[in-house]
């Protein structure tokens, strides 16, 4: 898991102002309990909130959504008070927002991969839908209707890599174009209806049925009706163990690649896990025509972990498909990730990694999401033909 470095005179300061901001909190709690019964906690107002963090945390954040303009440190902090974790739950929610996980664990903890996967299930019962979309508070960069939210230190230019040219070309011939992998194939949904499976563990199955080796099946299919060739590659290579499961699958690509040096493009296709402190689970849905479809979202690699000379090229490709998402609903992806872990995304000028929804989607959910998102991709494609 990745370590967050924080410096100890930040951290002690802080960690005062969160004592000192408790008692102030526990006082005018007791204040306000005693004018009477009708009197409501100052807690429960955002104002009295937003006072709060600005004069305890030294945050500048206004208006009624404050916990988004806070930094990942803030929000930790206040992750650790009830009264203030509790509305701050009823602010607004943001993609990858430290308040939807455990202290210290993030949206893609499940990728980083040097631990076993995160505690918590998806109980049917205790799932919270919500429409993910970016915040300009929350450092997104923008162009053209695209969101990228920039987790590295490194430059990105969106207007000039979304205008490049994608400088692969594919073979129209019969020999594979397209591989799809699953680093974390056990990786499963909420059991819903008929979509009931056993589980190997939280949210996850080895039953290719219902994880995300069924949704690589159902992009397939929508890749080969558009007249794309693919390899589908079921390996679980998070099983029977977690850690280790990207060099396990790099391996894996490596050998795909070697066999058929027709393939241009690898898709490493996950779902993602939100879970909140208090243990609800929150699924990335939208609707669209009628239909409810688990939102997706490309999770980029940056040559900030190590030696990646493909990371804009394969950046400038997931900006055409994005493009092309929105053109289907503006709300069918979440904006796209870009982190310093590179994800095997170096093995190919053409490789991204796919979140299809998240642990508290359903499998009939995210096979909308994903089909609707192979067609997104098809026409992107199909463009790279010669």
């Amino acid at each position: 898991m990745r370590q967050g470095t924080f410096r100890w005179g930040r951290v002690i300061r802080q960690g005062g102002a969160v004592f000192m901001g408790t008692i102030a909190v526990c006082i005018a709690l007791m204040g306000a309990r005693a004018v009477g019964s009708e009197s409501a906690p100052l807690g429960e107002y955002a104002g009295f909130v937003t006072s709060v963090l600005n004069s305890e945390l030294g945050a500048y954040v206004t208006g009624e959504d404050s916990l988004s303009q806070l930094d990942r440190w803030g929000r930790l902090v206040v992750g650790q008070s009830t009264l203030l974790r509790e509305n701050g739950q009823r602010l607004a929610l943001q993609a990858d927002d430290a308040s939807l996980y455990p202290a210290g664990q993030s949206s893609l903890l499940d990728h980083d991969d040097v631990s076993d996967p995160p505690e918590g299930g998806a109980a049917s019962d205790n799932v919270v839908a919500r429409t993910l979309t970016a915040n300009a508070n929350e450092g997104y960069a923008s162009y053209d209707g695209m969101y990228l939210y920039n987790k590295t230190s490194l430059p990105v230019d969106m207007a000039a890599l979304a205008t490049a040219e994608v400088t692969i070309s594919m073979e129209t011939s019969s020999a594979p174009q397209i591989l799809i992998v699953h680093t974390h194939g056990t990786e499963a949904y909420t059991p819903d209806g008929t979509d009931v499976y056993t589980e190997s563990d939280n949210s996850r199955t080895v039953n290719n049925d219902y994880n995300v080796v069924r949704i690589g099946n159902e992009m397939e299919q929508v890749f080969t009706d558009m007249g794309l060739t693919v390899i589908h590659d079921e390996t679980l290579y998070d099983y029977p163990a977690y850690t280790g499961a990207y060099d396990r699958s790099a391996k894996g690509v490596a050998e795909y690649l070697a066999e058929y040096p027709s393939i241009k493009i690898v898709l490493d296709v996950h779902r993602d896990a939100l879970i909140g402190e208090d243990g609800t689970v929150y699924k990335a849905v939208t609707e669209i025509d009628g239909v409810q479809a688990a939102q997706v979202m490309m999770v980029m690699g940056s040559s900030e972990g190590g030696e990646h000379p493909n990371w804009q090229q394969n950046l400038t490709l997931a900006l055409k498909i994005q493009k092309q998402l929105n053109a289907i609903d503006p709300t069918l992806a979440r904006p796209i990730t870009l982190r310093s872990s590179r994800y095997n995304q170096q093995l190919s000028s053409g490789s991204l990694l796919v979140e299809v929804g998240s642990n508290g989607n359903t499998l009939q959910e995210a096979i909308q999401g994903a089909r609707l998102y192979a067609q997104a991709a098809g026409k992107v494609l199909l463009a790279l033909e010669k």
